[in-house]
């Protein structure tokens, strides 16, 4: 059974930062596409970052140069560094792998 557990989330000010992370079990992880999405308040589920099974990463516009996502084979988890955290980057943060999803865990940014 395919689980994903996403952690990391939090309240931050405009300018910070936070770390995420995903946390697969019940699939061979290391062969794995793993995409992180968002969702806001009142708007659709979007895709954010995606690092492929060899590493190779895509970002959306919105984030690209702020976001880093990075993975971990060993842990079977999946991180996405968040730095110049804006307000508009408040959402719930999931991950997703082979059509599961985790619960999500929330961002806040606000002073």
């Amino acid at each position: 059974q395919v689980q994903l557990v996403e952690s990391g989330g939090g309240l931050v000010q405009p300018g910070g930062s936070l770390r995420l992370s995903c946390r697969a079990s019940g699939i061979i992880f290391s062969r794995s596409t793993v995409d992180w999405y968002r969702q806001a308040p009142g708007k659709q589920r979007e895709p954010v970052a995606a690092i492929t099974s060899g590493g190779n990463t895509n970002y959306a516009d919105s984030v690209k140069g702020r976001f880093t996502i990075s993975r971990d084979n060993a842990r079977s988890t999946v991180y996405l560094q968040m730095n110049n955290l804006k307000p508009e980057d408040t959402a719930v943060y999931y991950c997703t792998t082979l059509a599961r999803w985790g619960q999500g865990t929330q961002v806040t940014v606000s002073s």
